[in-house]
């Protein structure tokens, strides 16, 4: 049920130079499914992360802040369909015991390889299954898109998507894939969500990078308002094509990572569960940033709000509580669905009638704008409805 979103055409996915890709179906879940990658990175790879803030965080996320901290990662391995989380020391050796494995295939160390889990928490991880088919994934030669299928949980559409660019020195690709559609809040969502180019970038900028491509990206969606204990976005800079050697260098790949995450986190948004409706909650005039993030999100985040969302019914109390509830001075409050003012001053437009109202709301895509009237700074984020089919998904997840 994606709105807009369509699976990736590959060969509209550039490969880096520098990452070898590798898929297998290891059982961990489902027999007969894509449900491990391996990401083989060259030697001399910088390589950042941003991790979920959540303080039950799983196994693979303290293992991969751990080897990350160790820096000259060789490889990141990834299984879907359980998420080796909320199972305490056992669920480490585990995890630990998937690293030893890839490690020896690759002659590196443990501490080399990143590790990453999504799917059902509290089940032991099948580390055995996983250990297994490695060999299988270390000799498939697998494109982006087959790498996007094999991060999938409920996801009904792969996430990848691509971009080239020209830095003084040459030019370079940037290519990203990400997965989630439920659990998906800021800071981060129950996604995971890796971003490769060729561009050569010393590790401390591409950390610095990472943490703020995440807050303008992945930091700005929410289906449900639930973070994951699995969170994981990942940039790898192989140095295989041109090198970063002026700011405006630096200025274009960021931008060019950005737009790639950006287009990623709005398709975890297009593909949250059950979703039937895209939505872009932007609120300007506040003092602060962070007063306009705070009013986006209580809207975003509101199931009141959501459930009218997908009834297409413009219950302009329900917006407007929502917003109050943010503790931020809306008593200058103007709100706009799409183009149409709908209220100001404390009400109801006097020019605004509902008709109007159904028919933004009727869109599979709309914007609901927020105008606070205190100052000039802003912020966007980007959510969806809440659908009979988000409850029956979640409902039935572990059947």
């Amino acid at each position: 049920m994606a709105v807009n979103l369509a699976p990736p055409d590959p060969a509209s996915l550039y490969p880096v130079p520098g990452v070898e890709l590798g898929v297998a179906m290891a059982g961990v879940r489902k027999a007969d499914r894509k449900d491990l990658l391996v990401m083989r990175l060259a030697e001399g790879s910088a390589v950042a992360g941003v991790f979920t803030r959540n303080r039950f965080c799983a196994a693979p996320v303290i293992l991969a802040r751990k080897n990350l901290a160790g820096g000259d990662i060789r490889a990141l391995v990834v299984n879907t369909g359980n998420a080796n989380a909320g199972t305490g020391a056992d669920g480490l050796k585990r995890a630990a015991k998937v690293c030893e494995a890839l490690a020896s295939h690759l002659g590196c160390d443990a501490s080399q390889v990143l590790p990453f889990s999504t799917g059902v928490i509290m089940e032991p991880l099948p580390a055995d299954r996983i250990v297994a088919a490695l060999p299988k994934a270390l000799f498939d030669r697998a494109d982006w898109r087959s790498a996007a299928e094999a991060i999938m949980t409920t996801d009904t559409v792969p996430k990848a998507f691509s971009r080239r660019l020209r830095l003084s020195a040459g030019e370079v690709v940037v290519t990203g894939i990400a997965k989630g559609a439920g659990m998906i809040r800021p800071d981060m969502a129950t996604m995971l969500g890796f971003v490769a180019t060729d561009a050569a970038l010393p590790q401390k900028k591409l950390a610095e990078l990472a943490r703020r491509v995440a807050d303008r990206s992945f930091n700005c969606v929410t289906v449900d308002g639930d973070t994951s204990t699995n969170d994981s976005f990942i940039v790898v800079a192989t140095g295989r094509g041109a090198a970063v050697r002026a700011a405006r260098d630096l200025l274009k790949l960021e931008a060019a990572i950005t737009d790639v995450s950006r287009h990623l986190a709005q398709a975890i948004i297009r593909d949250g569960e059950g979703a039937t409706k895209f939505v872009t909650v932007r609120v300007e005039g506040g003092r602060t940033e962070a007063d306009c993030r705070k009013v986006a999100y209580a809207i975003a985040h509101s199931p009141l709000v959501k459930t009218a969302f997908f009834a297409s019914d413009p219950n302009l109390g329900r917006i407007l509580a929502a917003a109050g509830n943010a503790g931020v001075d809306v008593s200058k409050l103007a709100l706009y669905l799409d183009g149409v003012l709908v209220a100001s001053e404390g009400g109801r437009h006097p020019a605004y009638r509902d008709e109007q109202g159904v028919a933004v709301m009727g869109k599979p895509e709309f914007t609901v704008r927020v105008v606070l009237g205190r100052g000039k700074a802003d912020a966007t984020v980007w959510t969806c409805d809440f659908s009979f089919d988000y409850v029956k998904i979640n409902a039935e997840y572990r059947t």
